[in-house]
């Protein structure tokens, strides 16, 4: 019998998107990688409890979480959290950004100064840049000012963030043009602190990071046509990696038909589970891999639920969620 393996999340190196294993280990992922796991037969996901800490009675959770903790690790989790504002007294430095993810898609946010653009990475921000750098309270003062003055958000469902990857303007300049406005309008504002430096604007680009040239090339041809909704004991998942950004991989499928198995939530359109004739690109939030006991898979495929994506009523064609 194959041993079993926890993933503990994805990770943002240096040198690409990296899964974590409970122990340490971690498998490198590069563009074109097969990337295959079953889930064992009549397994249960269980909580992965909060801040290192097992959960003391290996609560089952839900297979839609992507939390994947239950109701008491999920409250310790977050009252330790800067991005719940719970902590006050923190004395490092923070930047202040604005990530953009797509057309109309800009939130502000804030990261510890030693944290770098790892942040910005694990979010899926296909491109960003500081606003400034400052005591914790200030970068909050500043998220809040511009929240309030200019409208942007400190939040983007993670739906709307994947349904525009693959229809992305194709220059860096047309990408940078919606941040760098934004910027002009933040920086010309009254009101920030005074003890938060305010930066130039220095759009950084992730595009080539996360393999987005190549999932717009490829879905010209195979177009992304759902995403994973959870995984299941005895469920396997397989493809080729086309991209990854922020949690999310995406994976050229060759059958799509998923064995099935179909999520109960979408429209049935009566050609297999989804897609006419089996082949796409599917995404995978891999914090739905949390929580299981995973196996390798041989030749993979996919037996686990999928949702769609469909454009949205009024979108003109451009999608803006995934259901």
């Amino acid at each position: 019998m194959a041993q079993a393996w926890r993933c503990s999340g994805l990770r943002w190196t240096a040198d690409g998107p990296v899964l974590r294993w409970d122990g340490g280990r971690g498998s490198a992922l590069t563009w074109g990688k097969r990337v295959a796991f079953g889930v064992t037969e009549g397994g249960v996901r269980t909580c992965v409890g909060a801040r290192g800490n097992a959960c003391p009675i290996r609560a089952g959770v839900s297979g839609r979480s992507t939390g994947a903790r239950c109701e008491e690790c999920a409250r310790l989790d977050r009252a330790h959290s800067v991005a719940a504002d719970t902590i006050a007294d923190d004395p490092r430095p923070y930047h202040v950004y604005l990530a953009w993810f797509g057309p109309g898609l800009t939130k502000v946010g804030i990261t510890a100064l030693e944290r770098g653009s790892a942040r910005l990475l694990e979010q899926g921000a296909v491109a960003f840049t500081w606003l400034g750098v400052g005591p914790l309270m200030a970068a909050r003062r500043t998220e809040e000012l511009l929240r309030a003055a200019l409208g942007v958000p400190d939040r983007i469902p993670y739906a709307d963030k994947r349904a525009v990857r693959a229809a992305l303007p194709g220059s860096a300049a047309e990408r940078a043009a919606e941040v760098e406005d934004l910027h002009a309008r933040a920086v010309g504002l009254g009101g920030w602190p005074e003890s938060l430096e305010r930066a130039s604007c220095q759009v950084v680009d992730h595009v080539e990071a996360f393999g987005l040239t190549r999932l717009a090339e490829l879905t010209g041809l195979v177009p992304v046509v759902g995403a994973v909704s959870e995984l299941v004991a005895g469920g396997v998942v397989g493809g080729e990696l086309v991209a990854a950004a922020g949690p999310d991989l995406h994976l050229a499928v060759a059958d799509g038909r998923n064995d099935g198995r179909k999520d109960e939530r979408r429209d049935e359109r009566g050609k297999g589970s989804w897609g006419g004739d089996g082949r796409g690109v599917v995404v995978l939030d891999t914090r739905l891999m949390t929580g299981w006991e995973l196996v390798p898979a041989g030749s993979g495929g996919l037996t686990v639920p999928v949702r769609e994506f469909k454009a949205a009523k009024g979108s003109e064609g451009v999608q803006d969620g995934l259901f």
